[in-house]
């Protein structure tokens, strides 16, 4: 079979510092280093522009899907439960009238190369993250692989989203976990974009909001003003922890002012979404073509070494279990646990990753294709030195090869 990308070479050494110089200064990337490596790879990931081509195709198709089969689950309330969902929010989505409003829609569909082809290992549909690396890094890398373009830059089409949908002068908010550099990084990066398309963003805690007959402004010691929307980049399990309920409750709904995304959109983030398929109206075909069979723990009547095991709201890679590539206490501890409380797990069926060889040994890529409102909007790409994508693999840039070029 006949893999469709290939490792480019190494940057020189003088280039590739000067490259991780500028993506911590001019892209807010501040935490490049873990322990004892780069996060970032100095090597890109090279395919062509008909693979990219394909991989929007799914993604778009995906996004589509994704959409109409949320809409469905907010008025599906028998379903809901079935989600592993925590119980705050299933309380929530059972006394919801009106869900708030959406603008500028950004998913990321993580998509994986095998022996049978591309198949999607999950979506990141509340608060999906990557657009540094797949923006300013993969433009700074571009700039060095003559003949190389990069994908559509994931940052700009967001915020040129929200500019559409909001006009000039719109005030937006951008929440996220203020105690974490990693996610203010990200605010950063994003308030860069929009401050270029003559948006206003501010930089804040879900904490700091004050909701007043559905709108929402930022009232702290720092700021105080109006929002015109929200940015959430703070997961919709979390937003329970604010306490006070007419904090957090607007996310979901009765809120008048557009989020995105709003926080429905944790009925599909659940990885145990696939679990209610066959009780939708909505056509799934893509996800039922690209997406493993998936199991709740407790229909598994043997042992789960032939499964991927997840927790049902696991992000970055975190609490996955592999047979063979998780060290054997941790998978026995997780397989343990996933038996004991099934409805908060999954297992998928494994797919075996075609892994790309080196002069340093073979990686496994893992492709995170943006779709920003349903259109294909950028790649976030990682490589691992093992079949699973968790804090030990690095970011890569993603390349298109130009038209009479190999990859």
């Amino acid at each position: 079979m006949n893999v469709p990308y290939q490792l480019g070479d190494p940057l020189p050494d003088a280039t590739w510092q000067a490259v991780r110089f500028r993506t911590v200064f001019e892209c807010c990337k501040w935490d490049v280093q873990s322990e004892d490596h780069c996060v970032l790879a100095d090597f890109p990931l090279l395919i062509r522009e008909s693979t990219w081509q394909e991989l929007s195709s799914l993604a778009e198709s995906l996004s589509r899907e994704l959409a109409l089969a949320e809409r469905e689950l907010l008025r599906r309330r028998d379903l809901q439960p079935k989600l592993g969902l925590p119980k705050a929010l299933l309380k929530q989505f059972a006394r919801l009238d009106e869900p708030t409003p959406g603008v500028a829609r950004v998913m990321r569909f993580d998509f994986h190369f095998t022996e049978e082809g591309w198949r999607i290992s999950e979506v990141n549909a509340d608060v999906p993250g990557g657009f540094i690396e797949s923006s300013g890094f993969t433009q700074l890398m571009a700039a060095n692989y003559p003949g190389t373009t990069a994908p559509p830059d994931p940052a700009c089409t967001y915020a040129r989203a929200l500019a559409r949908g909001l006009g000039p002068g719109a005030v937006v908010g951008l929440l996220h976990a203020t105690a974490y550099s990693d996610d203010r990084q990200v605010m950063q990066f994003l308030t860069k974009r929009m401050t270029d398309l003559a948006l206003r963003p501010m930089l804040a805690s879900p904490a700091h909001i004050r909701w007043d007959e559905g709108r929402p402004s930022i009232s702290s010691s720092f700021a105080e003003s109006h929002l015109d929307a929200i940015v959430r980049f703070f997961p919709a399990e979390w937003l329970p922890t604010l306490r006070a309920k007419p904090q957090w409750t607007p996310f979901f709904g009765g809120g008048r002012t557009p989020i995105s995304n709003p926080a429905s959109a944790v009925l599909v983030q659940s990885k145990r979404f696939p679990l209610v398929w066959d009780s939708l109206s909505t056509d799934l075909r893509t996800w039922k073509a690209l997406l493993p069979e998936t199991f709740c723990p407790s229909t598994v009547h043997r042992d789960l070494s032939d499964f991927v095991v997840k927790p049902a709201l696991g992000r970055v890679g975190e609490d996955i279990a592999i047979s063979g590539v998780t060290a054997k206490q941790k998978l026995q501890l997780i397989h343990r646990e996933a038996k004991r409380s099934p409805t908060r797990w999954v297992a998928q069926r494994r797919f075996t990753v075609i892994p790309l060889p080196s002069p340093n040994g073979s990686y496994y890529p893992s492709l995170g294709v943006f779709t920003v409102d349903g259109t294909a909007a950028g790649v976030y790409a990682r490589i691992g030195r093992k079949p699973l994508i968790d804090d030990e693999a690095q970011d890569i840039a993603v390349l298109i090869v130009d038209k009479g070029g190999n990859a």
